[in-house]
């Protein structure tokens, strides 16, 4: 079902393809999220199956945000992390609404569905000015914002810092690879936000990925100017940021 003042986001990911309704009011979850596992190979019709699905499953019958590990535009995903590259060049907002019985569909980038969230709803809610979002995982993914407007698919894992990409620098699976303690993957991290932050100069620094959790052991040891708080909204938010994007109607 659907209802005035819900939507509902899908956050597609290399291992899973969650969803639920979202109250937007509040960026609550209206109940427990679904996940199915993400086909291989994460072929673009294997991951729309998945997504009807879904929608089958929770019974919503109205609009649907969705993210991709891709940068969009227009719909059309141009690059794939952790999804078959089948999927670049192709027109996702089309395919999924055609699998979807032909519903509405909004499509994202998924560090820009999480920006959205933790903006609105989580870490940064209240400050006001450019708020930079950054996740760390298998790489790092970043959203940029300005007084809660999104300029999308910024994609600075990729930006060089220092002679190297900074996802190839920082990312948590860095960490893991190499067996870094948190005050050596700290140090890389910060090399990292410093090189932004003179770029950027951000008023927060939001820093999600499942490595968040642990902020405690790391973020402290941080050594750039500008504050770096932990995502709140941690598993949650590429899903509340997509239903975020089907309401707003600037990704249709």
């Amino acid at each position: 079902m659907s209802a005035r003042g819900h939507a509902f986001g899908i956050d597609i990911g290399g291992s899973g393809v969650k969803g639920a309704a979202v109250d937007l009011a509040t960026g609550e979850l209206l109940h427990d999220r679904i996940k199915i596992p993400t086909p291989h190979p994460a072929t673009p019709q294997a991951i729309a199956d998945a997504v009807a699905k879904l929608v089958a499953e929770a019974e919503w019958d109205g609009p649907v945000g969705i993210t991709l590990p891709s940068v969009v535009l227009d719909g059309v995903a141009r690059t794939a992390a952790n999804i078959d590259r089948a999927w670049i060049g192709t027109d996702a907002r089309t395919l999924f609404s055609a699998t979807l019985g032909g519903r509405t569909v909004s499509v994202l980038n998924d560090a820009d569905a999480a920006g959205l969230a933790e903006d609105r709803y989580g870490a940064a809610k209240d400050f006001d000015g450019l708020v930079l979002l950054l996740t760390f995982g298998t790489g790092i993914g970043s959203a940029l914002l300005y007084n809660g407007t999104l300029v999308p698919n910024s994609e600075l894992g990729h930006l060089e810092i220092g002679g190297r990409e900074t996802e190839h620098r920082a990312a948590a699976s860095i960490k893991d690879r190499d067996g870094l303690s948190y005050p050596q993957w700290a140090a890389e991290v910060s090399t990292v936000l410093i090189g932004l932050e003179n770029l950027f100069w951000p008023k927060i620094i939001v820093a999600g990925g499942g490595i968040s959790r642990d902020s405690d052991q790391w973020i402290p040891l941080l050594t750039n100017r500008t504050p770096v708080l932990p995502a709140h909204l941690r598993n949650t938010a590429g899903i509340v940021g997509a239903a975020m994007a089907i309401d707003s109607g600037l990704f249709p």
